[in-house]
């Protein structure tokens, strides 16, 4: 779920942040689990979370840290790395890369 976090918030730009029920409502989660996985990282340092009042209202906001979203973008180079296989190349000597291939 932390991942499924920081993949709706990486979609924002750099300084954007989304609000708590906004955010919630996206990823169809119950409060007590958005705040739970928040609150994780918020202690890692990839999110930051600021409370503030508009008109006497409540209003939580969420952003991705700079941390956070070079931690995102470090794991989906890695796994994309993972899901794309390595170039096939022939070898002169022992002849074509894959079994049974002609030339």
């Amino acid at each position: 779920a932390r991942l499924r976090v920081t993949a709706t918030l990486a979609v924002l730009a750099p300084d954007d942040q989304i609000t708590f029920p906004r955010l919630r409502e996206l990823l169809d989660m119950t409060a007590g689990n958005l705040s739970t996985h928040l609150r994780k990282l918020e202690d890692a340092g990839y999110v930051q979370i600021v409370k503030s009042f508009s008109r006497r209202t409540p209003v939580t906001r969420i952003a991705l840290t700079a941390p956070g979203r070079a931690a995102f973008e470090r794991y989906t180079t890695s796994l994309q790395s993972m899901l794309t296989p390595p170039p096939i190349h022939d070898d002169p000597v022992r002849g074509p890369a894959i079994s049974g291939a002609k030339p």
